[in-house]
C-alpha cells in the first residue's frame, strides 16, 4: 500500500470532527520490530475490509497493514449487515494479520482477541467503561441502558491471512443514531473523543494481545485470553436467545466461553450446548 493523507476541500466541514492525522499515526505506530508496518488513511471508501482483503490476496499488503477510512459507504457487519455513520464520526479500520505460528483451528479466537484489545485500549484512552457482547459487539452504557457502540468482523484473506475490521461510534450524536439500540463513546461520557489517540491506543493494545496469543501458539489459557474475555463479557450470566443459521434458535443461560471461543448455553432441558456462530439476544440476568 502507498500511504496517503485523507484530505479534500471538506476536511474541516465539521469542526467538532477533525480529520485523522495520518503522518502522526504512522510516527506513533510504525517502528522497527513492531507489528504495524503501514498505516494508510483514506477519505472515503466502500469497505476497508473489502479493500484490504483484496490487497492481501493480490500480494499488495503485508502483515501489519492498517487501512483507515474517514467514511465508509458500504461498511460490513456480520450476516451481511451494513455499517454506516457520518464522516469522521467514528473509527473505521481494518488490519491484516498472518498468524502463521498458530494452528488454523485457533484462528476463531481472533475476533474475541480484538474485542479484548479494543475494550482495553478504549478504557485507557477514552476513560469509558465498555463490555463485550459475544461474539463481536462492543457495548457502552447510555442513560442506564446497554447500547452497541462498535463491532468487529474477521475475514480470511487467502490461505495465510486474516483481515480484522473494526467500527466504533465515537462522536455520534443522539439524533444521528441509526437505531435506538446504538450508542457512541461521546454519549457514554468518554473523557476523550480525540480519534488519533483512541486509534493509537487500540492498535497498541491489539499489538500487545496479538503478540501474547501468538507467542502461546494461540492457546487461550496460556495467553490468558479466555479468562480476560470472560471477565469482560456482558453476555455471561445472562439468559439469552441464540438465533442460529438455518432459522433455528436456542434459549438458555450463557455460562461459559469454551476453549474454542464458543458460547456455552445451559438450556432448560439440562443440556450445555456450545454455540459457535449466531446472533445473540440478551434477555435478562440469570
Amino acid at each position: 500500500m502507498t500511504p496517503r493523507d485523507a484530505s479534500d476541500d471538506s476536511r474541516w466541514s465539521d469542526l467538532d470532527r477533525p480529520p485523522l492525522n495520518a503522518a502522526a499515526l504512522r510516527r506513533g505506530l510504525v517502528r522497527e520490530g513492531g507489528l504495524w508496518r503501514e498505516v494508510e488513511v483514506v477519505q472515503r471508501t466502500g469497505s476497508t475490509n473489502t479493500d484490504l482483503v483484496g490487497l492481501a490476496t493480490s500480494g499488495k499488503a503485508v502483515e501489519g497493514s492498517v487501512l483507515v477510512a474517514e467514511e465508509q459507504t458500504a461498511g460490513k457487519g456480520r450476516l451481511d449487515r451494513t455499517w454506516t455513520a457520518p464522516p469522521r464520526s467514528g473509527l473505521f479500520f481494518s488490519v491484516l494479520l498472518n498468524p502463521a505460528e498458530v494452528p488454523a483451528a485457533r484462528w476463531g479466537w481472533l475476533p474475541l482477541l480484538t474485542g479484548v484489545a479494543v475494550a482495553t485500549g478504549l478504557s485507557r484512552a477514552a476513560g469509558v467503561d465498555t463490555a463485550l457482547k459475544w461474539p463481536n459487539d462492543l457495548l457502552v452504557t447510555v442513560g442506564g441502558e446497554e447500547r452497541k457502540a462498535g463491532g468487529i468482523l474477521a475475514e480470511r484473506a487467502g490461505d495465510e491471512g486474516v483481515v480484522i475490521g473494526v467500527g466504533i461510534n465515537v462522536t455520534l450524536r443522539a439524533d444521528e443514531l441509526p437505531v435506538p439500540q446504538a450508542g457512541s463513546l461521546a454519549l457514554a461520557g468518554a473523557v476523550s473523543t480525540d480519534r488519533d489517540p483512541l486509534l493509537r491506543g487500540i492498535l497498541r493494545s491489539l499489538e500487545e494481545w496479538y503478540g501474547r496469543w501468538r507467542a502461546a501458539t494461540g492457546d487461550p489459557v496460556v495467553s490468558e485470553l479466555q479468562e480476560t474475555y470472560a471477565a469482560g463479557c456482558a453476555t455471561l450470566g445472562r439468559v439469552v436467545r441464540a438465533e442460529l443459521p438455518g432459522h433455528r434458535s436456542i434459549m438458555g443461560e450463557a455460562v461459559a466461553i469454551d476453549g474454542d471461543g464458543r458460547l456455552v448455553l445451559a438450556t432448560a432441558e439440562g443440556v450445555q450446548e456450545p454455540v459457535g456462530a449466531g446472533d445473540i439476544v440478551h434477555l435478562r440476568l440469570a
